[in-house]
């Protein structure tokens, strides 16, 4: 008979049955560890099942190597999906994740990761294990060594760049570490061949279906800013700092029928690859879990149809906080249409010019926030006030007045913002679900919602409409990209840039 770690496992039936039948939904959700073989595995793992007797379900990679189990080989568990249960949210087990991710341990003790919590030591390191069956250490260090096995899978990059760009301080401690894990060293792995080659430097990016990318490729295609990103039916293309050496991306699905978005990346330093994988797995999304977002929402009338039609559309997040936050300033109050007009001439102005276009439509870099700081905006279509909040915007954030720190709640992120002055509800909120990929952000102001929901004519209250939405926590941003996409087939209205 299998067995179940912990209560934060699917049930053990549940289990059998995805593992039976290799569901891809339950991709991330759990892991499969095999006593017979000291190995984990993903639920889709195609190799042959193991005896009942001789598996025990884990809740994360983490919890299977604390308990002294290898991944597997062949399935890979460092291109499943991350549990977005745990990872996203205001709860204190999700902020720390987001500031782990972000490398928050790799120089700093774990008391100072509690104390950005709030929380005790004790208790962060209690609450990690009971959620998630490891120390925050352990997350941390299976974290790296999983991204270092992809990049040893997937690339060519020299091993001291692997462990550079998985977070180790020398080649030496990396060895050391990998060996012990995975009893096998890095060179070891490399010798296994390369399916991947080439100039780009390419990596799997894993998903939990269903995942609707030609919609988020629509709605990232409305909003492309000419010069900086690029967005056909296809890919995501876009010009990425910092300014001293710039590079790009270029995002598409993986070939075949494999739940993955492929990233390609060219003029990239090895030491920034971990953040862009994180940075693009919040922008598309890839850790959502789609059945618990429709088991919440789907009790809502008016939601029920949007998630049977478009059961894969997810939380479109912005690759750039202080990018999303000008573009919501400049969209208060008008179409998409005409606040990306003025974006683009904003970016063409203010933003770096590269000395050669990286490729067609990729010409320069977004202005910084200190470009914009006390940038003369007159002449690219802003309203005064709208130009001076931009400026005042810019200004705190330099002096840390406002930020996009992973630890700040959705409240304590609003309150920041709506202290500034031009800066109400509607764009804290706006900013909150697409610099943050916060999925409970509800900007309850916006006109297109107001109408959307009633889908009568009318129009709500914010107030009203936010009563309504009391019921749709913890994934009201869910709700907001199924109205919209709802009304996208009418005439462009004002809000949502």
């Amino acid at each position: 008979m299998s067995s179940v770690t912990s209560n934060t496992v699917p049930a053990a039936h549940v289990c059998e049955q995805a593992r039976l039948s290799r569901d891809p939904r339950f991709d991330g959700l759990f892991f499969i560890a095999v006593t017979s073989t000291g190995i984990y595995c993903r639920p889709v793992c195609p190799a042959p099942t193991p005896k009942p007797k001789n598996i025990t379900y884990y809740g994360t990679a983490a919890a299977a190597e604390a308990a002294g189990f290898r991944p597997c080989l062949r399935c890979r568990p460092e291109l499943a999906p991350g549990d977005g249960g745990w990872r996203r949210g205001d709860a204190a087990v999700a902020r720390a994740l987001k500031l782990i991710d972000a490398g928050a341990l790799a120089e700093q003790p774990l008391s100072a990761l509690a104390d950005r919590i709030g929380i005790g030591e004790r208790q962060l390191r209690r609450l990690f294990v009971e959620r998630l069956g490891a120390p925050p250490i352990g997350v941390h260090g299976t974290r790296r060594l999983l991204f270092a096995k992809q990049l040893l899978t997937e690339t060519t990059l020299p091993i001291t760049q692997v462990a550079l760009a998985a977070g180790f301080g020398s080649l030496r401690r990396f060895n050391t570490t990998f060996q012990a894990a995975y009893r096998m060293a890095p060179r070891d792995l490399r010798k296994r061949p390369l399916k991947e080659r080439g100039e780009a430097l390419s990596l799997r990016l894993g998903y939990r279906p269903p995942y609707d990318f030609a919609a988020m490729l629509d709605f990232l295609r409305g909003r492309a800013l000419p010069g900086v990103e690029v967005v056909d039916a296809a890919s995501y293309t876009r010009v990425i700092g910092p300014v001293e050496t710039p590079g790009w991306l270029r995002v598409s699905a993986w070939p075949g029928d494999e739940h993955a978005l492929k990233l390609e990346l060219h003029g990239v330093a090895p030491a920034r690859l971990l953040d862009i994988v994180n940075r693009l797995r919040r922008m598309f999304d890839l850790d959502a879990d789609p059945q618990a977002i429709a088991a919440a929402l789907s009790t809502d009338a008016r939601l029920r149809p949007l998630l049977k039609r478009r059961p894969g559309l997810r939380l479109p997040s912005g690759w750039d906080g202080f990018e999303i936050a000008v573009r919501a300033i400049i969209g208060q109050q008008v179409s998409v249409a005409a606040a990306r007009t003025v974006a683009a001439r904003l970016a063409q102005r203010f933003g770096q010019a590269l000395p050669a276009a990286f490729a067609p439509g990729l010409e320069h870099l977004f202005p910084t926030p200190e470009a914009l700081a006390d940038a003369d905006l007159s002449a690219i279509g802003l309203t005064r006030a709208r130009a001076e909040t931009v400026r005042t915007m810019a200004r705190a954030l330099l002096d840390g007045g406002v930020d996009f720190k992973p630890e700040r709640t959705l409240d304590d992120f609003a309150a920041r913002w709506v202290a500034l002055p031009g800066i109400g509800p509607w764009t804290a909120q706006y900013v909150a679900m697409r610099a943050l990929g916060h999925p409970d952000a509800f900007p309850a102001e916006d006109l297109v919602l107001q109408r959307a929901l009633p889908n009568d004519g009318s129009r709500l209250t914010a107030k009203v409409l936010s009563a309504h939405a009391e019921a749709w926590r913890p994934w009201r941003a869910y709700a907001v990209i199924h109205l919209w996409r709802d009304t996208m087939t009418q005439p462009k209205k004002a809000g949502a840039p």
